[in-house]
C-alpha cells in the first residue's frame, strides 16, 4: 500500500514539474515576444489570417523593408475575394468541349459578385502566361460562363478534371502575388483598393 502511495506522489510531482516548467517557458516567450512555445498550436487560424501572419513574419525579418509600401489591409482584401470566390459561388455546370471545358458559375452573396469581377481581370491572362490555356470569361445575367481550352491535347484531361475551382488555384503565381500586394509591388494593385 505504502508503494502505492509513493509512486501516486512522485507521479503527481512529477506532472507538477513538467506543468511549471510548460508554465514558465511560456511566460519567458511571451514577455520575450517569442510565439513558439513548446507544445504550441501551429496554425494560426483560418488560412487568411495565418498567411497574413506569414507576411508579417517575413516582412519583420527583412530589414530592407519598406513600411511606407506596406499594404497589409489590400491583402486582407484580396484574401477575401479568394475566400468568396471559393466558398461563396455556386457551380451551376461543367461541361467537356472541344479541347477543354466550359463552366458556368454564379456568386451566391453580393460580395463573392465584386470579387468574381476583381478576380476575372487578371486571371485568365495569368493562366494564359503559366499555362498557354485559353481562358474566356463571359457574364450572363448574374451568371459568368468560362472556357478554358488548350492546343495541347495532353492539357485537355488536366483542364476538365480540374474543374473551375482548380483552374482558378492552379500555377505559382498565387504566393509571389500577395507578397507583392502586401509589400506594394503589385502590378494589379488597383484591383485591391
Amino acid at each position: 500500500m505504502k508503494l502505492k502511495i509513493y509512486c501516486c506522489l512522485a507521479l503527481i510531482i512529477s506532472s507538477n514539474a513538467v506543468f511549471s516548467e510548460n508554465q514558465q517557458q511560456t511566460k519567458m516567450n511571451l514577455h520575450g515576444h517569442k510565439m513558439q512555445v513548446k507544445g504550441s498550436l501551429s496554425e494560426a487560424g483560418n488560412d487568411a489570417f495565418g498567411t497574413v501572419q506569414e507576411v508579417i513574419v517575413q516582412l519583420n525579418n527583412n530589414p530592407n523593408t519598406d513600411w511606407k509600401k506596406v499594404n497589409i489591409e489590400a491583402l486582407r482584401r484580396h484574401l477575401l475575394d479568394m475566400n468568396d470566390m471559393t466558398v461563396n459561388v455556386e457551380v451551376i455546370s461543367q461541361e467537356n468541349i472541344p479541347n477543354g471545358l466550359k463552366a458556368i458559375i454564379k456568386a451566391t452573396t453580393k460580395r463573392a459578385a465584386l470579387a468574381l469581377e476583381r478576380v476575372f481581370k487578371a486571371h485568365p491572362a495569368q493562366l494564359q502566361r503559366e499555362t498557354g490555356w485559353k481562358m474566356t470569361v463571359q457574364k450572363q445575367g448574374n451568371q459568368y460562363v468560362l472556357t478554358i481550352v488548350s492546343e495541347n491535347s495532353q492539357d485537355i484531361d488536366k483542364i476538365r478534371g480540374l474543374g473551375y475551382i482548380g483552374l482558378m488555384a492552379y500555377g505559382n503565381h498565387h504566393q509571389p502575388h500577395h507578397w507583392g500586394i502586401a509589400t506594394g509591388s503589385n502590378p494589379h494593385a488597383g484591383h485591391h483598393k
